[in-house]
């Protein structure tokens, strides 16, 4: 017979998810079986409109489970099921999960305890990762290189400190009170515009590696391309909101690529820009095969022949996503396409 909770749990666990049918029964269970911090806690799943028999899924695990809840989220984006979960949360604390990362088993429990040792308003982890085959292992290793992500912090597994930003998120749930929800109008970028607000508001962000958790990375430059082409895009409308962005290191890759663009055309009427135009390209090929000799040496040198294309992925998606948005969002003011609003996860067809 299924016992039913009579007591508030601590910790109120969020996973947004949407068509996860080959994953999620997985995922759930790996999360039930976390190790309990004091108080214990509830799991809430914020299901997309699932059309893949993932629904079914999990109304069965959470028939096994008290702790399990299952919530509707028309609006089928992250931060929209976010939203819905924070409103139905009974715990002080707030993790933020995802369905396509796996925990090491005291996550919630060094969540807590960080929390509560930092006195930090977001606590969270490194974002280490894991592959699946040549193409991710590879989009695996350089997505630890500072080359490809600007010496973004939270890519660097063994850093404790403060953070701009850390994957997923552990909060008081006071924080949501204070700044606000996730900003339902972003697709992708949701957690970096609620920190950069947080970090507005003199909230304090920490990192601590004792947080384990692994990412699993994209298997093919196609969905690499989508991906990190999203992640640009919607920079934009961060940046438009804020007036300012989280970091130098989101300019840099649009600059790169405006500047091969615009340089050859200036040099039809300038000759000596083309000039300009060499050296860029000759110092990034430089620093692009020194990146990836670098990350061979260190992950292993079987995928050394597709680094420099797995690089020039990270930087070529994420600078032409952000010049797209400049487009979309400060000239045009239009409303951007499905390219950039359906998520590369939502099902298999899209990568």
């Amino acid at each position: 017979m299924r016992n039913e909770i009579t007591t508030s749990p601590a910790v109120s666990i969020l996973v947004p998810c949407c068509n996860e049918k080959e994953s999620i029964a997985a995922c759930v269970q790996s999360i039930l079986s976390q190790q309990q911090p004091p108080g214990g806690f509830e799991v809430i799943i914020s299901d997309g409109m699932s059309d893949d028999g993932t629904l079914e899924i999990l109304h069965q695990l959470a028939k096994q489970d008290p702790r399990l809840r299952v919530i509707n989220n028309p609006g089928r984006i992250v931060s929209t099921g976010l939203n819905m979960a924070v409103g139905v949360a009974r715990g002080s604390v707030i993790i933020r999960m995802d369905a396509h990362t796996t925990y090491a088993k005291d996550y919630v429990q060094q969540c807590v305890q960080v929390l509560k040792e930092t006195g930090a308003d977001n606590v969270g982890g490194p974002a280490r990762t894991v592959s699946n085959g040549y193409w991710s292992s590879a989009i695996s290793a350089a997505y630890h290189s500072p080359f490809s992500v600007g010496g973004a912090r939270f890519h660097n597994v063994e850093y404790q400190g403060y953070v701009d930003t850390v994957p997923y998120g552990c909060w008081p749930k006071g924080v949501f009170e204070k700044i606000g929800l996730f900003d339902e109008e972003l697709v992708r970028n949701q957690d970096d515009e609620f920190n950069l607000r947080l970090n507005r508001n003199g909230g304090k962000i920490w990192q601590s590696p004792r947080i384990k958790s692994w990412y699993q990375t994209r298997g093919s430059l196609k969905a690499l391309f989508r991906q990190y082409m999203q992640y640009g895009y919607w920079k934009i409308r961060v940046i438009q909101k804020h007036n300012i962005p989280a970091s130098v290191r989101h300019l840099v890759p649009g600059g790169f690529l405006l500047s091969l663009g615009v340089l050859p055309l200036v040099s039809l009427w300038w000759n000596p820009i083309i000039w300009a135009w060499l050296f860029i390209v000759g110092a990034y090929g430089v620093c692009n095969v020194v990146a990836s000799f670098d990350t061979a040496a260190k992950r292993g040198w079987k995928i050394l022949p597709i680094l420099p294309l797995v690089f020039a992925c990270y930087h070529v998606s994420y600078g032409y996503g952000f010049l797209r948005g400049f487009w979309d969002f400060v000239v045009k003011r239009i409303k951007p396409s499905k390219t950039f609003t359906n998520l590369s996860r939502l099902s298999k067809s899209t990568g």
